[in-house]
């Protein structure tokens, strides 16, 4: 029935989603800004930088999969290179286009218990998407949660 390649398609369609959105919330002048001097010590990073580094993941994971090219997609996502929101938004889109990809290469959940090098070690393709999902909704928190110190506004979960 494939419901284990419907739920991770699910999750990072969502996952799409909701970075999509909470992009347009920022304000250009806030998308890389970091609070200097806060009680916070878990802020390393912007809204924006946490937001490429959630997509990032997903990018290197399905560059991974489909062409066992396992680049870390830093180089490319500095914010000196994606420094709007447009720019930004035109990135996601090209991630979710990635992802979208590479979920053509599955045809059932069998797939999903397939080994392949990730990029040390034999991990499956279900343990590669789950710790995926994982690590760009953990920098995904993170931008929600510098966006809080600033921002008023409540952010909708989807």
């Amino acid at each position: 029935m494939n419901n284990l390649i419907k739920s991770f398609e699910r999750q990072f369609l969502l996952l799409h989603l909701r970075s999509c959105e909470f992009i347009k919330k920022i304000p250009n002048d806030k998308l890389f800004w970091k609070p200097r001097e806060t009680k916070y010590d878990f802020v390393q990073f912007s809204c924006g930088e946490y937001i490429l580094r959630s997509a990032g993941a997903v990018e290197q994971t399905f560059g991974g999969i489909t062409s066992r090219l396992w680049d870390d997609p830093f180089e490319w996502t500095l914010p000196e290179e994606l420094s709007t929101t447009g720019k930004i938004l035109e990135y996601l889109a090209e991630v979710e286009a990635a992802r979208q990809n590479g979920f053509a290469f599955f045809t059932s959940d069998e797939d999903l218990k397939k080994q392949m090098p990730a990029p040390e070690k034999l991990k499956s393709i279900f343990e590669i998407l789950l710790a995926t999902v994982a690590r760009a909704e953990h920098f995904q928190g993170r931008a929600f949660a510098v966006f809080q110190m600033f921002s008023d506004e409540r952010l909708p979960i989807i």
